[in-house]
């Protein structure tokens, strides 16, 4: 490959542009990724790691905006909203606040469900394939109650709605959930057990991924910080970064949060606000938990691997504030603690945090550009990057090489936002 032209320049080195470099490589195109970092640090690093065809629902459901205005005055609350003005998170949240409505909630799980099953099919795929070492296990999922009335309303918009969209899910008696699961402490009331999804440690995960790119001939270009971006009328034509200028046919915008911002260069209003992420991960308890799930009254995702454990969950939007919020890590412990005899391993082995790309329709932005004829966008996954990492990877490759999608790709498309 020359020094700095390739095929596809893909910007961004997390798991959805790792997924989309080793799709296009697999489809022939000689490709370089541009990571600021190195691959995976952002949000593809801290996450829970579970592969989730079950969170097909958007946070475009009628009161969830509500719900955010109530947490103004409560740090710690699992979704809060930062009361600082801030312009373009005030305008998001306006066209969010359009789209909470039945025919739009909809209309996102449906392309949101389609897009899941197909990755979650082809993750698998791929882990039997190549052998990844990323401690992936295909054991469901399983929400905890202890009251009724989040259960219920749970059961009347949640599972119902996985029952139109045909994703298995089963009701659980308090006495079931007890008995397959010995780590939680008693007074569970009920659950809703997901046997279609399954859970992975979502760094070696991206470990394997760039493993895979590089195997297949691929470049990964690592602590190159986009610095400015060329182009003529209608085509980017050169990436200059830290570590110089790259050229290629055809540019991937995958860089997730920071997508808008590097959006601006090329005139493009990317609809989206980080929305800030938490988790903290030990070293294995003695009675960890046997099934990935997620304790719903504090909204906590507890998720076990062989190698450790982690606690992870809630939604703050702060902008680009960086930094840990203790208020909001101390909530993640209080969480777990009602629910679990042992709640956090031996060893503290991180704390962290990091901004998920959230869209103002909870769905993913894939495909061609209308502004740019040579760049094709992947990017605003929100909370469910890795779990659509394979199905976005096959989808670009498939648009930029000229093949059939797996997947009707319209629900994504750029174009709905004039981009």
């Amino acid at each position: 490959m020359n020094a700095s032209r390739s095929d596809v320049l893909i910007l961004g080195g997390g798991v959805i542009g790792l997924a989309c470099a080793l799709h296009l490589l697999k489809g022939g195109a000689r490709v370089r990724v541009l990571e600021q970092g190195t691959p995976g640090c952002g949000s593809s690093h801290g996450n829970c790691g579970t592969i989730t065809p079950s969170h097909a629902a958007p946070l475009t459901m009628p009161g969830t905006l509500g719900v955010a205005l109530r947490s103004v005055l409560r740090a710690d609350a699992p979704l809060y909203l930062n009361p600082r003005l801030d312009g373009p998170r005030l305008r998001w949240l306006m066209g969010f606040a359009r789209r909470c409505t039945w025919h739009d909630f909809e209309h996102a799980a449906k392309a949101r469900a389609a897009i899941l099953q197909r990755s979650y099919q082809l993750l698998a795929e791929l882990v039997s394939a190549e052998k990844l070492d990323c401690e992936f296990v295909e054991e469901g999922l399983l929400y905890v109650y202890r009251s009724s009335g989040q259960m219920a309303d749970d059961e009347h918009h949640h599972a119902q709605l996985l029952d139109r969209l045909g994703i298995p899910v089963q009701r659980l008696r308090g006495d079931d959930v007890a008995a397959m699961e010995p780590a939680l402490k008693p007074g569970v009331y009920g659950g809703l057990f997901h046997p279609g999804d399954a859970r992975l440690r979502p760094d070696r995960y991206v470990a394997e991924l760039a493993r895979l790119v590089h195997e297949h001939g691929g470049m990964i270009e690592t602590g190159a910080k986009i610095e400015r971006i060329a182009t003529n009328d209608q085509s980017i034509v050169s990436v200059a970064t830290t570590l110089g200028d790259f050229t290629a046919d055809r540019v991937v915008l995958a860089l997730g949060a920071w997508s808008p911002l590097l959006g601006k260069q090329l005139g493009l209003h990317l609809p989206m606000q980080p929305g800030k992420g938490y988790s903290l991960t030990y070293s294995r308890p003695k009675l960890a938990p046997r099934y990935a799930m997620v304790l719903r009254e504090p909204k906590v995702c507890v998720t076990t691997w062989d190698s450790g454990l982690r606690l992870g969950s809630t939604m703050e939007f702060s902008g680009y504030k960086e930094g840990l919020n203790r208020t909001r890590m101390e909530a993640l412990r209080r969480g777990a603690a009602e629910g679990l005899h042992e709640p956090e391993g031996p060893q503290l082995q991180e704390e962290w945090w990091g901004w998920r790309p959230m869209s103002v329709d909870e769905m993913p932005i894939i495909g061609p550009s209308t502004r740019w004829s040579n760049l094709h966008l992947a990017t605003g996954h929100g909370m469910l990057g890795v779990s659509m990492s394979a199905a976005t990877g096959e989808l670009v490759a498939a648009q930029m090489l000229g093949t059939a999608p797996a997947i009707d790709p319209v629900p994504y498309a750029p174009s709905r936002f004039h981009l």
